[in-house]
């Protein structure tokens, strides 16, 4: 399957509340996904998943991962039973390789909550396959882009690229008061970069912007990001979905990247 490339995504998945609550950002999913349509497959760079190199999930039914705790008995009542995308992940294995990655199929891994809390609201009927991209938080962006980049020609496959983490991730700053100062100038340097494509000071933000290291005290929730707009390619055209701020410092921008 070969024609026009769909867009890569990039989405913060958030609480594990919003599989089960109202709110904007999920509208916001439910959304962008009327606009793209049904997909051939979906593949997920998630930051809920972390090894050394590159994995890909290659189960053909894939279990719903609860990877939270402390939260309501619904949440973990919750299944996702979308079918997995063997296939495509062998296709995903081999177009890493090709570009000098290394990349491992695992075929007992399922969905963990930055794969399926959004897609339960963009593909409520579980019928899309999907798989996950593992995230190497030690190899820093640039990686991530080059990553994304070699599974580009998935676009042109009917398989949608998702990036889900978030903009902004301290968890230890959370707050009931309104967002806090920091978030909003990070989140405004990130759209500018991302809209001036400036890929190169985006990757290096942990130096480039006084709050790149307080609004990301670890990196894996910040590097799918750069997964997608690697796969968007150089020329992409940006729109920013959502820019909604919770629990002070939790910034839960979505994105689409179109190519040109």
């Amino acid at each position: 399957m070969s024609g026009a490339a769909l867009p890569a995504v990039f989405v913060s998945h958030g609480s594990p509340m919003h599989a089960i609550e109202p709110g904007a950002a999920r509208e916001a999913w439910r959304s962008l996904a009327r606009e793209i349509g049904r997909p051939r497959a979906i593949l997920v760079a998630s930051a809920h998943w972390e090894t050394p190199a590159p994995a890909l999930t290659a189960s053909a039914r894939p279990e719903t991962i609860h990877d939270f705790y402390g939260f309501p008995r619904a949440l973990y009542e919750i299944a996702y039973p979308a079918p997995g995308a063997p296939e495509v992940a062998e296709r995903a294995a081999a177009l890493l390789r090709a570009a000098g990655f290394s990349a491992a199929l695992d075929r007992s891994r399922g969905l963990d909550h930055g794969a399926w809390a959004p897609l339960l609201h963009m593909y409520p009927e579980a019928d899309v396959p999907v798989l996950e991209l593992s995230v190497q938080s030690a190899l820093g962006p640039r990686h991530h882009l080059a990553l994304g980049a070699a599974l580009a020609a998935l676009a042109h496959e009917g398989v949608l690229i998702v990036g889900s983490g978030h903009l902004t991730h301290n968890l230890a700053e959370r707050t009931d008061g309104p967002p806090l100062a920091y978030v909003r100038e990070f989140q405004s340097w990130v759209r500018q970069r991302i809209e001036s494509r400036e890929l190169a000071a985006l990757a290096a933000y942990r130096a480039r912007t006084p709050h790149g290291v307080r609004a990301h005290p670890t990196e894996e929730h910040f590097l799918p990001l750069f997964v997608a707009l690697g796969a968007a390619g150089p020329a992409y055209r940006a729109t920013r979905l959502y820019a909604g701020i919770e629990t002070g410092s939790l910034a839960m921008d979505a994105y689409r990247f179109d190519a040109a």
